[in-house]
């Protein structure tokens, strides 16, 4: 396994902001967005139940409504890439059969021998959808992907910014995701910085660590 060293994730993480312009004539090459859709696939989730979809929205027009839909923020427009993050509406015993397929495949076991770990998440799931919280939990996981998708790009010297300034109703029309059982969460335009972008030069402002990190 190949492994980056410490001072390289350092200076990506420092280097790494919330773009608010793109440069609209920079484009992310093939190879890179190929490697930062990866990061998207192999994103974790809990009980690797993978409760989202990945909107790469490449339509001009659509990006145009888009941009609408958030605000008027011209990231959706200016962005080499921009993906939406959606997550699974209802989840129910076809999204848990589907996952237990998966893994018989992936893994070469038995369907039966997964009936345990199939039961584990029919009661879980069962026990959030009583107490209205399975929408959330889903949300709640593609934003984990989100995470993964952001220090990949940093650490290929990808600019992005995250966007929770959305009409996620408006989002779903716009892409058509209610049909298939998704809702918007969040998105990220994903891109390269312009030279007039002010943000990038402002210095990071976080709380010190000792601030931050408890110790147990």
């Amino acid at each position: 396994m190949t492994t980056t060293s410490t001072q390289a994730i350092s200076e990506a993480l420092h280097w790494r902001y919330a773009t608010k312009r793109f440069d609209r004539t920079r484009k992310i090459p093939a190879a890179t967005w190929a490697c930062l859709e990866e990061a998207l696939v192999l994103a974790p989730s809990s009980f690797g139940m993978q409760p989202w979809r990945f909107v790469v929205v490449t339509d001009p027009a659509m990006r145009e409504r888009l941009s609408a839909a958030a605000n008027g923020q011209t990231q959706p427009v200016e962005c080499s890439h921009f993906v939406v993050f959606a997550a699974r509406k209802g989840l129910d015993g076809a999204d848990i059969e589907r996952h237990l397929a998966r893994i018989a495949e992936v893994r070469a076991v038995p369907a039966a021998s997964l009936k345990g770990f199939g039961d584990v998440l029919s009661g879980f799931t069962e026990h959030a959808r009583r107490q209205g919280t399975l929408d959330g939990w889903c949300a709640r996981q593609a934003y984990i992907a989100l995470g993964q998708f952001m220090a990949a790009a940093a650490l290929l010297g990808v600019d992005a910014c995250p966007m929770e300034g959305i009409d996620p109703a408006k989002f779903d029309e716009i892409l058509g995701l209610p049909a298939k059982g998704y809702g918007a969460v969040c998105a990220c335009a994903a891109g390269y910085r312009a030279t007039d972008d002010k943000y990038a030069q402002l210095p990071k402002v976080r709380f010190r660590a000792q601030d931050v990190i408890l110790r147990a």
